[in-house]
């Protein structure tokens, strides 16, 4: 059944409301957020919502577990009426600091917030001769981790998406991390997502080739294609080993390559039937005249893995792999919800919050520090026209269960495909202060 805006808010209102680990006993946990811009659809505007309102997760009206306490803004767009940082200083009484280390110790000389959450996408920032915008994700990280040290107090980092743009400085944040103990998580929103259908690697799984698929930008969104082959594969029996080397194939070398063997177009296919049933479209020409390109993931223990960006859909994310002893590929699609990929953020702003309240990251920091090497390693190899060694990509780890995290598609009852979609922070159910 299909509800309208009014109807869709009384029926939050009227659910049980819950919220993340850690909340509803004494003060929540207080946070900075720390961001480059905010406006209409940036992840500063989708994450910040259901940190300042009430937000659906699984069917449920849930509460934000932590408290938004201050807020740098790096950036303000120049263009008229579109930053929401005033209204966000207006409508919410949060406080916008003039630095990143002011945000932290709210105006004082000590670190006063229990949780730092760094969102280093969109904004006016230079791109790299290969093509890479260079968010100041690294910066905001130093800026933090040095009040925490000043402070001798180390509280929780997220930091959304990859890790830098430049691998050296990934492996230091990741370092520095462990050298002072600092609860690490970071990662995007897709592999959070709904699965239709639904699909968990099953025990000790021997995973002899998986693929993952997305339509998006060169590198932004080829992170998620391999953050969501990555969330799979980690699965597999013994665990994450490290990647071996990554491979950056334009068109023709790509089907090349499937002809050699090298990676599977059969599999490729079943993954896309999970989006369009028996109408797949020819993958192996541009789906609607954008050309397509992959990239090979070879892992150390012989696992093969590819990357596909086919056609110019963002809410294109679907997944297969080739288990060892069947026949049959197992496959599945992420379900973005309504109003594109906005609606991913609940489920990762969820686990945000989860993750400052209990201050251990709900699935591996390594997860997101092998995938932004690969993705860094994929560049590289785009740039050089061949195959690249990864031997700084030994990395390895074992999965932990995040299904608890992930979207079950209960919310999707409630908020639907025919709900108008809200603007700013107005028409969200607003938490009590």
């Amino acid at each position: 059944m299909n509800l309208t805006r009014r109807q869709m808010l009384q029926a939050m209102a009227a659910a049980p409301v819950s919220a993340a680990f850690g909340a509803g006993v004494g003060r929540r946990p207080r946070v900075a957020i720390i961001y480059t811009q905010c406006f209409h659809r940036s992840h500063a505007h989708v994450i910040l919502e259901n940190f300042l309102t009430d937000f659906l997760f699984n069917g449920r009206l849930t509460h934000p577990a932590v408290e938004v306490a201050s807020i740098y803004a790096d950036q303000i767009s120049p263009i008229v009426n579109r930053d929401l940082t005033a209204e966000i200083e207006r409508r919410f009484r949060i406080p916008r600091f003039r630095t990143i280390g002011e945000a932290l110790t709210l105006g004082g000389r000590e670190l006063a917030v229990e949780g730092v959450v760094s969102i280093g996408e969109h904004g006016d920032y230079p791109t790299d001769r290969l093509g890479v915008r260079e968010y100041p994700r690294k910066r905001f990280f130093d800026e933090i981790v040095a009040v925490m040290r000043r402070s001798n107090r180390f509280v929780p980092i997220f930091n959304d998406k990859h890790l830098s743009y430049r691998w050296d400085w990934s492996r230091e944040m990741y370092d520095v991390c462990r050298q002072h103990r600092i609860p690490f998580m970071a990662g995007s929103s897709v592999p959070l997502a709904q699965r239709r259908p639904a699909f968990d690697m099953p025990a000790n799984a021997v995973v002899e080739e998986a693929v993952s698929i997305h339509g998006g930008p060169f590198e932004i969104y080829d992170f998620h294609g391999l953050e969501v082959l990555q969330a799979f594969v980690e699965s597999r029996r013994g665990g994450e080993t490290g990647i071996r080397a990554i491979e950056f194939l334009p068109r023709e070398p790509l089907f090349a390559a499937a002809r050699q063997g090298r990676w599977s177009l059969d599999l490729a296919r079943a993954a896309m039937r999970a989006e369009f049933g028996d109408n797949v479209p020819d993958i192996t020409r541009p789906i609607g005249g954008v050309e397509p390109w992959g990239i090979l993931v070879t892992y150390r223990d012989g696992t093969k893995g590819v990357v596909l960006k086919l056609g110019s859909s963002g809410t294109r994310w679907n997944f297969a792999c080739k288990l060892a002893g069947e026949r049959t590929p197992r496959v599945t699609s992420h379900y973005v919800g309504p109003w594109r990929n906005r609606c991913l953020f609940m489920a990762l702003s969820n686990a945000i919050q989860t993750f400052i309240g209990r201050r251990e990251a709900v699935y591996p920091v390594e997860r997101t520090l092998l995938t932004t090497g690969a993705l860094a390693a994929a560049v590289q190899s785009r740039a050089a026209g061949e195959a690249v060694e990864t031997p700084q990509l030994e990395i390895a780890y074992q999965p932990r269960d995040f299904s608890a995290l992930r979207e079950t598609g209960e919310s999707w009852r409630i908020l639907t495909e025919q709900t108008p979609e809200t603007h700013s922070f107005d028409e969200r159910p607003l938490r009590r202060m």
